[in-house]
């Protein structure tokens, strides 16, 4: 395993590592918790650091099983969650940014993660003039005093949002979080720029495009109607899946996993600290955990260019 500095706030964390949102029951697939356990205790194994979750992943429903999974193992982890959105039901969600509605979230997160404090806390995917809230980023920051939170994140939508991203520094917030992946590229015009101006680290989201540069789905595929991919990305889906086709017969090496190739896609960007994709099964970790074996290489390096 690699590992990177999360820009100013000095974070060392995995360049691979475990996205959370699927553990919340919204993509295709209910847990249990020795299941959650095998992942952690597969991440662990390979040297994975770092947990990207949210309040919204079924009602803190993600953070529990985090916290029971890694009960007497939080000093070796690096915790990320977020707030803002109240889960109500499966793709249902209420917009939560007033600081009193803020701060009962991040208590709800410790305790739902049993523990005192969140390495970073990132404001999630806020429309402008809710980032704007009065009085939001005074909270936050005297949260960050009491020591319930090391660092401030912002994990921006839609992935072009400049006008939050310039503003990170100012707010106090060390990192964004940001859409990127060989399909969707626009971070790379303006948000990564900034980014390295402001020395903040680059969480990448959605790295595999939503398990569609998995390689595993052809045009046509479709999936269980508790998936979000059913419930929220219908309208591109072909189109997306036909480009993947496309990048898989010119682009990928010979020999090398598609995901895996993705994946060491978009550490290749000098802007990118980290990706953070989901997994489903301890197997699915190790495979996503051996992106990182691509790092550095210098003939795979020399592949994964344009």
């Amino acid at each position: 395993m690699h590992y990177r500095i999360l820009g100013r706030t000095g974070l060392r964390i995995s360049v691979i590592g475990v996205g959370t949102w699927q553990f919340g029951g919204e993509w295709g697939k209910d847990f249990t918790p020795a299941e959650v356990e095998a992942i952690f205790a597969a991440a662990a194994d390979t040297g994975i650091n770092f947990i990207d979750t949210a309040e919204c992943y079924g009602d803190h429903l993600a953070e529990r099983f985090i916290g029971a999974a890694l009960a007497g193992q939080r000093e070796r982890w690096v915790i990320a969650t977020k707030f803002g959105h109240h889960f109500h039901e499966r793709f249902k969600r209420e917009d939560l940014f007033r600081p009193a509605d803020v701060v009962r979230q991040l208590d709800d997160s410790l305790k739902a993660l049993r523990t005192d404090y969140i390495d970073l806390l990132q404001c999630h995917s806020a429309k402008d003039e809710q980032f704007r809230t009065e009085g939001l980023w005074e909270t936050l920051l005297a949260e960050q005093a009491k020591g319930k939170v090391r660092h401030l994140g912002i994990s921006i939508s839609p992935n072009t949002n400049v006008y939050q991203t310039a503003r990170a520094s100012l707010v106090g917030a060390g990192g964004i979080q940001v859409v990127y992946n060989r399909l969707q590229r626009e971070p790379e015009e303006k948000i990564f720029p900034s980014c390295l101006q402001q020395n903040l680290g680059v969480l990448a989201r959605v790295p595999l495009a939503s398990g569609f540069l998995s390689g595993k789905y052809k045009p046509g595929a479709t999936f269980a109607a508790t998936d979000v991919r059913e419930a929220w990305m219908k309208k591109d889906r072909d189109a997306r899946l036909a480009e993947v086709e496309r990048i898989a017969a010119i682009e990928v090496p010979a020999g090398v996993p598609m995901a895996r190739w993705a994946l060491a896609w978009c550490l290749r960007n000098p802007a990118v600290t980290a990706v953070i994709p989901g997994c489903k099964s301890p197997e699915q970790v190790r495979d996503n955990a051996a992106a990182a074996e691509l790092v550095g290489e210098t003939l795979n390096t020399e592949r994964l260019k344009d």
